[in-house]
Parts: C-alpha cells; structure tokens; sequence
C-alpha cells in the first residue's frame, strides 16, 4: 500500500506526534509499505522518506507553542507532494491544526484517515472554528483518535464516529537498555517539555519536600523550556543533586530510563494520552502522575503507578516518598507496568492502523 502520513508539526521539533508519525511510518515500512511523510522543518530531514513541504513558525495553543506552518506556498507543495506519489491512502494527524495536515485533506484524492491526538478541558478557538472545519471533517473517510479524551475533544464538537487506536510506544527500545552513568543513590527521572503545563516547577518543589529527608536522591531531568529556571529555587545543596540533561534525542533515553528509581510525570492537565508513561512502564519503572483525563488511561491508580491531584507538590511528594520507601510496593508497580506498556507496542497498534486503512479504502 502506498501511504503518505502529514504531520502537522515541524519534524526537527520535540513533540509526541512527531514521534508518534515517526515510528508508525517507520513499522509500516518494516511490514512492506511504501509511506511518504510530508511535514514543515526548519531543517533537511534525514530520511529520504519525509518531504519537507514548508518552514514553521510558531503559535501559542493549548498551553504550549506549535510549530507549523499555515502558507499557501506549502498547501501548494502538499498538492504537488501528493499528485506525484499517487497514494491508496492519506493518513492525517490533527486535521483541524492549519497546517500540513488540513492541506493534505483538503487536496486528497485517496481516502483520509485522520488521528486526533489533542486534549484540552477547553478550546474557544476550535469551538469558534468548528463552522468552517466542517469541511474538513466531512473529507475524514475514517477517524481515529488516540483516547477516549481525544475522542470526546473532539466528539463533542463534531459528533460521534471515532475510534480509538492508541499511541504505540518502542516497547524493545527501553526495554533492554543499558543504565546511563549517574551519581550514586537513588534517582527520580523526569522526561518531557520543561514548562507549566508538563508541571516542571511541580516537579522541583516535590524533590525539595524529599530531599531533606532522602540525602541520597537525585533529580535527573531531560527537556527544556521556560520552567528551566525553577531549579534555582531550590536550596544549593539539593539543587546540586538536580541533573539537567537539556534536550535528550529520543533514542539516547533509555538508559536514563535503566538506570532511574521512578518516573515521574506531573502535567497539569491538557494530555491526551502519554506516551512517556509507557516508556516509562516498559523500562520497569514504577511512575508517579497527575491524576488526569488521557494519563488515567494509561496508568491505573495503584496498578502500575500511583496518581495524585495535579498541580498539588505535597501530594506528588508523599507519593513518591510511598515508592522509594517500600520496596515491594515499587517492584508491583513495576512488574505491572511492564505488562501493561506491551499492550501498546508497536506491533499490536501498526495492525489496527492496518485495518482501519483497509476500511477506508472504497
């Protein structure tokens, strides 16, 4: 089957979509199909299988900043990208964003297949668009979001009729890593975008509850963003226990996986799904999260983790002061998180991807 995928966001960008376009199109292609992806850089990119169709800018949604790319210029190159590939199908991830993937929808031939992946407790803008995104909606010959959260973000503004398929994870990939080298003791692990709605400075201010008490524990955080600067509220001594990575490319982050104690994951709200909570899972870390739609899908509270009130540093804390001071409670936590994070490998979510192409196809 010939495929193209369009991403909405710029490849060379950090993002759960583009990881999440990234290892779809890649397992496609181990099972035998021919995918094109089309999406915005500000750079080449390295596959010889992603075209890159336009130069992002970036726009404040959702409590964060999306890179992509509105131009005429590009929706012209998505046409010619498309006319030239000749595609069975079209799969699309966030059609409503104005960008590569609203373009690619709108100039299909084929069957589209779109992904929702969003969640917000509110959108006025998408809320205001929906009269002119009807259009795009009625182009989706299969629509599949990633949770019951992302398929009522959307359901409720556009009707029934999505599926969820979740997210697939590199089970194998953090699974058998070999530990990265860190200070002795014990380590809290942080992965993902440092800014308010990843919960950063929640994050900080539990380590400082536990520091006092727990003088062999460390901070190891991989991302960046605004929040950086929370580490310097914290006293010197434990700030010097607090191991900023910066931006970790995605395969140089299992071994900070093997060789942490716990996963922590403290955003606020806005989360469809978590993808790194099933790496985490998969490396046998025992995780500690907000209580929130989309992470409560994925780790269930005293099964594979524990979930707190979002936004809530005492709680976080006492948590995580649960895992690291009982042992067979972390190792439960963890045997089940391994089991659970199998259930959203790549293998089992590229055929029910497979299947959805094959109904949309007339």
């Amino acid at each position: 089957m010939r495929i193209v995928q369009a991403c909405p966001y710029a490849w060379d960008a950090p993002g759960g979509v583009q990881v999440h376009v990234r290892q779809l199109s890649a397992h496609l292609r181990l099972r035998g199909h021919e995918v094109l992806v089309l999406a915005p850089s500000r750079h080449p990119a390295a596959e010889p299988w992603v075209r890159v169709v336009g130069r992002p800018v970036p726009v404040p949604y959702n409590g964060s900043v999306a890179p992509i790319c509105p131009s005429p210029s590009s929706a012209r190159r998505v046409r010619r990208a498309l006319e030239r590939f000749r595609p069975d199908v079209v799969h699309v991830h966030e059609p409503f964003t104005p960008s590569t993937s609203m373009f690619a929808t709108l100039r299909s031939e084929a069957p589209v297949v779109a992904t929702f992946h969003a969640y917000a407790e509110r959108s006025a803008l998408l809320s205001a668009g929906v009269p002119m995104l009807r259009r795009v909606w009625r182009r989706l010959a299969a629509r599949v979001a990633v949770s019951n959260a992302a398929a009522s973000f959307v359901a409720r503004r556009f009707g029934d009729g999505i599926r969820v398929v979740p997210n697939g994870a590199d089970i194998e990939l953090f699974r058998s890593a070999s530990p990265a080298s860190l200070p002795p003791g014990r380590t809290l692990l942080f992965v993902n975008r440092l800014d308010r709605r990843k919960g950063f400075s929640v994050a900080v201010q539990a380590f400082a509850l536990l520091a006092g008490r727990h003088p062999d524990l460390h901070l190891v955080v991989a991302g960046d963003g605004d929040e950086r600067g929370a580490v310097f509220d914290l006293d010197p001594e434990p700030r010097g226990r607090v191991i900023m990575l910066g931006t970790v490319p995605h395969d140089a982050l299992p071994p900070y996986h093997a060789a942490a104690d716990v996963f922590i994951a403290p955003a606020r709200g806005s989360e469809s799904f978590g993808i790194v909570l099933v790496e985490a899972m998969a490396a046998g870390l025992p995780v500690v999260a907000s209580a929130i739609p989309g992470y409560d899908e994925v780790v269930r509270d005293g099964v594979e983790g524990l979930l707190v009130p979002p936004s809530d540093p005492m709680a976080l804390s006492g948590a995580l002061e649960r895992v690291l001071c009982e042992p067979e409670l972390a190792r439960s936590l963890a045997r089940a998180g391994r089991e659970r994070a199998a259930q959203f490998s790549w293998d089992r979510v590229t055929e029910q991807v497979e299947a959805v192409y094959a109904e949309a196809r007339p």
